[in-house]
This record gives C-alpha cells, sequence and structure tokens, in this order.
C-alpha cells in the first residue's frame, strides 16, 4: 500500500475509534520504497544522504508523516504496523505504550531464536548494536497511530540513502540478515499478530 495512501487510512480509522464507532485495530502493511519524516525540527531532512536525482532513479518517495521520531526508510519485505487503539482508560501512559510494541517485536525476534532486546536511551528493537526494527508514533488524546517497522525481509542497502532515525553510530539488520535465509513474511505477519495480542490483551 502506496504511504500516502495509509496515511489517509489512518486519519480515517483514528476519528472513527475516537467517535467510538469501531474497535481497536492493528493495520500490517507492506510499502513500496518511501523515506518518511518525523516532527522533530527538520524532520530528518538533513539526515537524508542521497541526492534527489539518486531517489528518483531508484524510485523512492520522501513523505511528512506528522509521527514522533526522526527519518526512516519503508519498503518491501518490511512489516509496518499501525494499531489505532484507545489507550484509556487503563493504559495512558506513553512509556509504556512504546516499551509494549518493543516487547511484541521481542518476542517475534525470539520465535526465531534471535534474543533482540532496548538499548538504553535509545528506541526500537535491537539486536547486539543493530536496530532490527524502528518506532515511531502519534497519540493524540490517547487515540494511537503510526507505529513500528520490523525488518524481515527488507533490502537493507536502501537504510545507507539516509542516517536512519538520525542515530549514525549504529546498523541496521533484518531477520533474513540474522538468520541466512529468507522467511515468509505473511508466517511473521502472524507472529506480530499473536504476540500483539498477548500484549495488548
Amino acid at each position: 500500500m502506496p504511504y500516502a495512501e495509509a496515511l489517509r487510512l489512518q486519519r480515517q480509522l483514528t476519528e472513527e475509534r475516537r467517535a467510538d464507532r469501531i474497535g481497536d485495530v492493528l493495520l500490517l502493511v507492506e510499502h513500496p520504497h518511501v523515506l518518511t519524516l518525523g516532527v522533530r525540527g527538520d524532520g530528518g531532512r538533513s539526515h537524508i544522504l542521497a541526492p534527489a536525482e539518486t531517489l528518483t532513479a531508484l524510485d523512492v518517495a520522501v513523505h511528512e508523516t506528522g509521527r514522533g521520531g526522526d527519518i526512516t526508510y519503508h519498503g518491501p519485505g518490511q512489516i509496518v504496523g499501525y494499531p489505532i487503539i484507545d489507550l484509556k482508560p487503563d493504559r495512558c501512559d506513553v512509556h509504556r505504550y512504546v516499551r509494549d510494541l518493543e516487547e511484541v517485536l521481542i518476542r517475534v525476534a525470539a520465535d526465531h531464536g534471535i534474543q533482540a532486546g532496548r538499548l538504553p536511551g535509545l528506541t526500537g528493537v535491537w539486536v547486539g548494536g543493530e536496530k532490527l526494527a524502528a518506532i515511531g508514533v502519534r497519540i493524540a488524546r490517547w487515540i494511537t497511530s503510526h507505529g513500528f517497522a520490523l525488518n524481515v525481509t527488507t533490502d537493507l542497502e536502501f537504510f545507507k540513502l539516509i542516517v536512519p532515525c538520525g542515530i549514525g553510530d549504529h546498523g541496521v539488520t533484518s531477520l533474513a540478515e540474522l538468520l541466512g535465509r529468507p522467511l515468509d513474511l505473511r508466517i511473521v505477519e502472524d507472529q506480530v499478530v499473536d504476540h500483539f495480542s498477548e500484549v495488548f490483551a
């Protein structure tokens, strides 16, 4: 699903959730190549390393998002999750919400025998010093949108176009890279759903 289309869908579902016309929703999508910008400072534009001509040649779009965090890359082979959930009444804690998202993805990695975890002071899910999953959320009146990106069979070369999340001294990895073999994205999606359901009850 193109990024702009997913953004429109999120906004629509967020309003419907706020009006209590729908229950909590977890969207899982794969995007065509896109760089997405956060809301801090210049959103991460200064962390784009490739010239505009290179991005055009590679068919990489650039989009503003409205979420927290810096610049990141989305593309084929990556599971992007957009939870549209109401944190009221008993989960109104931004830090807890982000830690819970991390926990979901740490458990998915464990399903594949990978010991993933957190790095002090940094958001996301890490294996050693390399980022396996990025997190950037928006919470408005305790309704969540945006979310996480888990690298499954992602072409990691595209991360060289940017300073991922504005963090220059850490690398990026994927489940396929860590395991040395391809994975079925649908199986990993099912694992994400299972663990999301567990962590968020």
